[in-house]
């Protein structure tokens, strides 16, 4: 599975911002896919994960609220609509997509190159 993430960028405190992770190379039928975080200096952290199949969707208590994590079978996408952005959403954000649904990062064998989100305060 390859998995290219984009979206980020520069945004104000109180703005939003959707990320977009593309899958390819094979079927994505029973993988999760997932969004992790890792700000300087910090640990990577859990985001938000949804089941390719099912419609489940996990958050991270940080973002509930404000993150929607979404996918489009169609386009083999899975997006991540932000919004309230705080300055500690300042992070590179990772996509990641493993078989069944996890909130560790450990458990995740395929990762996006990570796209850098900024919010500004």
């Amino acid at each position: 599975v390859q998995l290219q993430a984009s979206g980020g960028g520069l945004v104000q405190a109180g703005g939003s911002l959707r990320l977009s992770c593309a899958a390819s190379g094979r079927t994505l039928s029973s993988y999760a896919m997932a969004w992790f975080r890792q700000a300087p200096g910090k640990e990577r952290e859990f985001v938000a994960v949804i089941n390719w199949s099912r419609y489940d969707t996990y958050y991270a208590d940080s973002v509930k609220g404000r993150f929607t994590i979404s996918r489009d079978n169609a386009k083999n996408t899975v997006y991540l609509q932000m919004s309230s952005l705080k300055s500690e959403d300042t992070a590179v954000y990772y996509c990641a997509a493993r078989v069944g649904l996890s909130t560790s990062g450990g458990d995740y064998d395929y990762w996006g190159q990570g796209t850098q989100v900024t919010v500004s305060s």
